[in-house]
């Protein structure tokens, strides 16, 4: 499960939570300009948008989990069981590999409208990676400044859902997602008034009192309408450190701990947190047992190479002994 977020401050940043009880070798990832991409539907490009985001690279091909290109065009694809349905290829259809959606949109796109136009007559298949990395179900959130939509492809077809608050989890289907909120419409960030009665002098008796009934547990309706109200109400400051803290605030407040979200396989943690600049390119990252901010430039790579970039994650605590002698 997961959570991903877009913020429009003085610049845009896009970014999430990766929660997963499997580690998958994600490592902050950098596809130049003039990779090539073999698309499954029988498109090749040889020259397109550099991308920057988190992926496993296998057989030397980057699977994306999230990432932004060198327009500001974010996406990132999070878990959607018995949801997402993927088809066969067909005949007159934009035929995408479900593994393939990310780069696909990214290669091309510069902002949210050429997304959409892009993937009007599209069709995602259920074609593997490799016959022993199957598809992984999943919905898409992209984003750019000004607006974000859901992807997501059902049994009742592929839906693009505007997202007006710039938040995305998990089951179910956006649509209810959103619908949801209407149900904690009477939240604030503000002291509440006292409209149980007018025959009881009642007061609020802590800060905070407004947002009483805000969720609290890990499942991901509840994290949508946490992550929505907290970031809706974020301020996010004029700098780039306040900036891009406050967005990892918002990011830790609907984080995994170990132990609180027990699987067959294990325990579900947030595996990793980022935070990309989509206007500069700088892609932030913080992981379970590192909580200090690291940070990928694209800019600093050669953007005009043809294979990929990638950094391993900094994933052990370093304690800061202040009184050290």
């Amino acid at each position: 499960m997961c959570t991903a977020i877009a913020v429009s401050a003085k610049n845009f940043y896009f970014g999430r939570n990766l929660d997963n009880e499997f580690v998958y070798g994600e490592k902050v990832t950098v596809t130049p300009k003039n990779y090539p991409f073999h698309f499954t539907g029988g498109k090749v490009l040889g020259s397109h948008c550099a991308i920057i985001g988190m992926a496993s690279v296998v057989d030397g091909y980057p699977l994306y989990f999230d990432a932004v290109n060198e327009k500001g065009l974010g996406m990132a694809g999070l878990s959607f069981p018995n949801n997402a349905v993927y088809n066969n290829p067909v005949y007159g259809k934009e035929n995408i590999a479900s593994f393939e959606v990310i780069p696909y949109i990214l290669t091309t796109c510069a902002d949210v409208g050429e997304a959409k136009k892009a993937l009007e007559n599209a069709n995602i298949t259920n074609i593997p990676f490799r016959s022993d990395l199957p598809p992984t179900p999943l919905h898409w959130i992209i984003s750019d400044k000004s607006r974000s939509i859901t992807v997501e492809q059902t049994k009742n077809g592929l839906s693009l859902f505007d997202n007006p608050c710039g938040v995305l989890t998990n089951n179910p289907t956006f649509d209810i997602q959103l619908f949801n909120l209407t149900n904690y419409l009477s939240l604030s960030p503000h002291d509440p008034h006292n409209g149980f009665s007018d025959t009881l002098a009642l007061s609020p008796y802590c800060k905070g009192m407004g947002a009483l009934g805000l969720p609290g547990d890990l499942s991901s309706m509840s994290r949508f309408v946490k992550a929505a109200f907290t970031k809706l109400n974020s301020v996010y400051g004029n700098t780039e450190i306040e900036a891009v803290t406050q967005f990892f605030h918002v990011l830790y407040s609907v984080y995994q701990q170990k132990g609180c979200v027990i699987t067959s396989h294990g325990y579900e943690i947030t595996s990793y947190s980022c935070c990309c600049n989509c206007d500069k390119g700088v892609y932030y990252y913080t992981t379970y047992r590192n909580h200090r901010i690291n940070a990928v430039d694209m800019h600093l790579e050669n953007l005009d190479a043809d294979t990929v970039i990638s950094y391993p994650l900094d994933t052990e605590t370093e304690f800061n002994i202040v009184n050290k002698k």
